[in-house]
């Protein structure tokens, strides 16, 4: 707008003629925001009525108005001969921080929202814990930072970057590069017996951008997923957004327990589960209910989204083949991450598709980010392809391990009649539960407050647990300072009652 005298300039007024708010009120609210926010100083002498409809483009009564309001409620003075000016001393009601906040809100001025779809993702939470937690000692999913073999991740990134120059400063291909599909398929048939070669293997941004995929291309608003009970967070808050309808199955010893009945299976577009290590209680799904599962899939023209999230870790025995390595008829979809075998800051994960559908993801992918940073793609494959991924895996295994001891350990001395905490064959995290009529919320926001970074075990859950429980993580917690937090936590259990 044009500037409205030689000695003053209001940057940022503009009227809206088409809105429903009055000119009057909207040119108040404007003023006030400006007042309060210091784009008018105190003692600034305003433009007389008469200029100020002038220069707006409004009745002079419209700029009264405003003047008369402005001045009843003390953001104004008006003196005979020195027109009107800004107040020097705002009264106090006027100087908190969030008063020109109120201002803009008591504006009757027409706001714009959000779609529908936008509010659902809005209100969706991904992680069962806040990100302050994730720092701490016992947060959930965090590998072990202090064992990133930074060295040599420093010497191949340089060593790519060298040798691609220019061909890793561009753009990628929306499916991953090449080498790096190449190492990871080679990966997965060896260590998951998976089916997989390089054209059906897609490189992702981490497991949540390939849940996001999955439910975007293959789901239609309405479509019913069934998902764990109690489960991963971020799978059903991907599936949410897509407008899927979530139904909830209980987990036993042997997995999801899924419904099979040959005369009436139970009907859903999709089944989203972690069957090698289930999230977060840990069983491991049975090879007859695995093979049940994937003929439910073929019966009812079904999908079935594996997320393969922590495989690698496993302390006692082999892992079971992946679930995808059993299907014959293309209904599975893999998904891998390496967030927790090396760092989530890397970003890289990965899905192996059926044939068929992958001309149809690359295209999604494509539209969502393009494609992962090609930097540490490449350097991720020589990682593999050279193995390191392997030697690290094993070190980490071990270490883990050793971890889980310690943890178990200090858990008897610190947690003895207050926390049931049992071994864990594999994964990154235990499970303790708590005695009967102890909110596992309350804790976890205490032992939160305390810097210790356990989760509560209910925020897995959709339909509410009889039994409360503690995750723990001990992956990310180096051995020193387990026995030290597991004592605190001990503390805060001590101080709390059990509810009657």
């Amino acid at each position: 707008m044009a500037k409205l005298a030689p000695h003053i300039s209001l940057p940022g007024l503009l009227l809206d003629r088409a809105g429903d708010a009055p000119l009057n009120q909207q040119l108040y609210t404007g003023l006030a925001s400006l007042i309060l926010n210091g784009g008018l100083k105190p003692g600034t002498r305003l433009p007389s009525t008469r200029t100020f409809a002038d220069e707006l483009g409004v009745a002079r009564n419209t700029v009264s108005a405003a003047f008369d309001q402005l001045l009843a409620e003390g953001y104004v003075e008006s003196r005979i001969g020195s027109g009107t000016r800004v107040t020097v001393q705002l009264p106090d009601g006027l100087r908190s921080p969030d008063a020109a906040m109120s201002v803009a809100a008591s504006s009757h001025c027409r706001r714009k929202q959000p779609s529908q779809r936008g509010l659902r993702l809005a209100s969706t939470r991904t992680s069962a814990s806040g990100p302050d937690c994730r720092w701490m000692p016992l947060a959930l999913g965090g590998p072990s930072f202090d064992l990133f073999p930074t060295k040599l991740w420093t010497r191949l990134l340089s060593v790519q970057v060298t040798h691609w120059r220019g061909r890793l400063l561009g753009y990628g291909d929306p499916a991953g590069w090449p080498p790096l599909r190449e190492a990871i398929a080679t990966y997965v048939g060896e260590a998951r017996a998976v089916r997989a070669s390089p054209d059906r293997v897609i490189v992702v941004s981490g497991s949540q951008q390939a849940l996001d995929l999955a439910a975007r291309v293959l789901l239609d608003p309405g479509d019913t997923v069934l998902v764990e009970d109690p489960g991963y967070r971020g799978a059903r808050a991907a599936l949410t957004a897509a407008g899927a309808r979530l139904q909830p199955i209980a987990i036993d010893g042997e997995g999801m327990r899924i419904a099979t009945n040959s005369t009436r299976p139970i009907r859903a577009r999709a089944a989203c589960l972690t069957p090698s290590h289930q999230f977060p209680l840990g069983p491991t799904m049975s090879l007859g209910r695995r093979l049940k599962l994937l003929q439910w899939a073929d019966r009812t023209d079904a999908w079935i989204f594996e997320d393969d999230y922590d495989s690698e870790f496993r302390y006692v025995g082999r892992p079971l083949a992946a679930l995808q390595g059993l299907d014959t008829k293309g209904r599975v979809i893999y998904m891998g991450t390496f967030s927790k075998v090396l760092s989530p800051a890397l970003k890289l994960g990965f899905m192996i598709l059926p044939e068929h559908l992958v001309d149809t993801f690359v295209a999604a992918r494509a539209i969502t980010d393009r494609h992962s940073p090609l930097l540490e793609q490449a350097a991720l494959a020589a990682f593999i392809s050279e193995g390191h991924f392997g030697r690290h895996v094993r070190r980490m295994r071990v270490a883990y391990a050793e971890r889980q001891s310690v943890l178990l350990a200090a858990a008897d001395r610190h947690l003895d009649g207050l926390l049931e905490l049992n071994p864990a064959e594999a994964g990154m995290h235990l499970i303790g539960w708590l005695p009967a009529g102890i909110d596992d919320e309350e804790v976890a926001r205490r032992a939160n407050a305390e810097g210790i970074g356990v989760t509560a075990l209910s925020a897995c859950y959709v339909r509410r647990p009889q039994h409360g429980g503690l995750i723990m993580g001990y992956a990310g917690t180096p051995p020193e300072q387990i026995d030290k937090s597991v004592a605190i936590l001990g503390r805060v259990l001590q101080s709390i009652s059990p509810r009657v």
